[in-house]
C-alpha cells in the first residue's frame, strides 16, 4: 500500500506535488517486469491513496464547531472564497477514524518546525472540537489491485493477511 499525495500535492504545494510524482512512477516501476534486476523482483502495489484532508466539507465541519462555541474561526475567509467543487467531495473515498490519535499527529508536525507554525492555523481548532466536528483522516483511493468498497474505514481493506509476511506498505508523509 503507499499513502501519497495527490496530482496537486494537496494545496498545491511544489515539493508534495514532486512526491506525487516519484511516488506513481514508483508504483509503476515496481510492477514492471522488464524494469532492472537491480531494483528487486517485480511486485504490485495493492492499493495507492493520496491524502485529502485540505477538503471543504472538513473545514465547514471545523468552522461550525468553533461558531457553535463562540470562537473565531481560522476557516472564515477561507470558506468565504472557497467555491463548491462536487468533484472534490467525489474524490473522498475513505475516512479512517483517527481522532485518538490527534495529538501523535499534531507533535509530528510541530517537529517541522521550518514547515509548521506552532502558534499557526493548523493548531487553532482544538483537538477537542476536531474530534467532534470531524474526526477522521480522510484519503482517496486512488488505486487498487483488490477488491474494495467504498467509502472504506480502513486502508488494509481487501488486502490478504498473506501479503504480510512481505514488505508490500510504504508510508511517506511529512
Amino acid at each position: 500500500m503507499l499513502l501519497t499525495y495527490d496530482e496537486n500535492g494537496g494545496y498545491p504545494h511544489p515539493d508534495h506535488i514532486r512526491t506525487h510524482e516519484i511516488s506513481v512512477r514508483g508504483v509503476e516501476i515496481a510492477a514492471d517486469p522488464l524494469a532492472p534486476a537491480s531494483l528487486g523482483e517485480p511486485w504490485q502495489v495493492l492499493k495507492v491513496y493520496y491524502h485529502q484532508n485540505f477538503h471543504r466539507a472538513r473545514a465547514l465541519a471545523l468552522d461550525a464547531v468553533m461558531h457553535e462555541l463562540g470562537l473565531d474561526s481560522p476557516y472564515r475567509e477561507r470558506l468565504a472564497s472557497w467555491p463548491e467543487d462536487p468533484t472534490q467531495a467525489a474524490r473522498l473515498t475513505t475516512f479512517i477514524p483517527a481522532g485518538d490519535f490527534f495529538e501523535v499527529r499534531d507533535d509530528a508536525l510541530r517537529a517541522h518546525a521550518t514547515q509548521v507554525d506552532p502558534n499557526g492555523f493548523w493548531f487553532a481548532v482544538p483537538l477537542a472540537l476536531q474530534r467532534k466536528a470531524w474526526p477522521t483522516e480522510d484519503f482517496q483511493l486512488a488505486q487498487s489491485h483488490v477488491p474494495s468498497t467504498l467509502p472504506e474505514d480502513d486502508l488494509f481493506a481487501g488486502i490478504p493477511t498473506r501479503t504480510a509476511d512481505k514488505v508490500d506498505a510504504w508510508y511517506y508523509t511529512i
